[in-house]
Parts: C-alpha cells; sequence; structure tokens
C-alpha cells in the first residue's frame, strides 16, 4: 500500500484578500476588539486585513517558529513574546484582544499563543481539523492531508498542460 499524497490547494493573492475580509466580516460581530495580535510571520498579511476592515490600530506581535525547512513542523520555539502593554490589556489574560493567523495546522502553535493569551479570540483564514478546537473563527476548513501555498511563497511560472506527457 502506498502512502497517501498530499493535497495541494494554492491560493491567489485575490482569494486570500477576500478570505481575509471574510474573516473580518465574521469577526465584526465579535468584538470590539483593544488590540490584534499576529502570529508572525504567516498572520501578518490577514492581520493588517483585519485591522483594516475593523478599524484597529494597536497591532502587536508574537513570534513563534515552527516551520523550519517549509514541509515539516518541528520544535516550536517562541521567539518573540506579546509585548506587555498589550499583554496587560483589560484583565491580563488576553480578554479584548484578538489573536489573528494564517492557518491553524496541529494546533501546536496556537496552544502555545493560548497559553500566553488565555482568554483572547483567536482567528485563523484557514484551519485544518486537528487544528480546528484552537480556533473560535475561521473562513475555511481543509482536510489535514491538504498543503495550502500561500501567495507570498509562490512566484509565477509556466505550468505545463495536464496531458503534455500523452502527447505523440
Amino acid at each position: 500500500m502506498s502512502a497517501p499524497t498530499q493535497k495541494a490547494f494554492p491560493v491567489s493573492w485575490d482569494q486570500f484578500h477576500r478570505d481575509a475580509r471574510a474573516l473580518a466580516w465574521r469577526l465584526a460581530g465579535a468584538g470590539p476588539f483593544e488590540a490584534i495580535v499576529c502570529i508572525t510571520r504567516g498572520g501578518l498579511v490577514p492581520a493588517a486585513i483585519v485591522a483594516r476592515e475593523l478599524g484597529t490600530r494597536l497591532i502587536e506581535t508574537v513570534c513563534v517558529a515552527s516551520y523550519h525547512d517549509y514541509q515539516n513542523q518541528g520544535e516550536l520555539v517562541v521567539l518573540k513574546d506579546v509585548a506587555g502593554p498589550v499583554k496587560a490589556l483589560g484583565d491580563g489574560t488576553g480578554r479584548g484582544v484578538l489573536v489573528v493567523d494564517d492557518l491553524t495546522d496541529t494546533g501546536k502553535t496556537a496552544k502555545i499563543v493560548r497559553d500566553i493569551l488565555p482568554n483572547a479570540h483567536f482567528a485563523t483564514v484557514y484551519a485544518k481539523p486537528a487544528g480546528r478546537p484552537m480556533v473560535d473563527t475561521f473562513v475555511t476548513e481543509v482536510s489535514q492531508d491538504t498543503w495550502i501555498y500561500f501567495p507570498w511563497d509562490m512566484g509565477l511560472a509556466y505550468q505545463a498542460p495536464i496531458n503534455e506527457n500523452t502527447r505523440g
């Protein structure tokens, strides 16, 4: 029996922008949020779009490294914690804070951020089943065996026709 193949889900800039705006639309009724914390690096782009749509100006980052080779999730390392002023908002547990990421895959990164801000509202554009329990709001669920190709990870290149190898 051969190993299952991974599905590809390429996302264009236009599609990602629409999906991030749809996330903001869903979040509009969940706030108000005093600040947004984006998980870098993937959360930077959707956080900018959500911040614009919701009119939020206070934006902070939490830097977590997990995908060290773009294919396999390794040991998670918090490179930069949430800054004190945002961390101290509300009751100091993240109440009134919106955490934004591009994707929750296994939920491990989200778990680390939830440990830092346990009462924050966690939103992501895309969610996979293993990470889904860590997310409060998301736009699209994709299967666990799907690899999402984000627009910032891709360049324009020639694509051979599907039937190119069948020509004689």
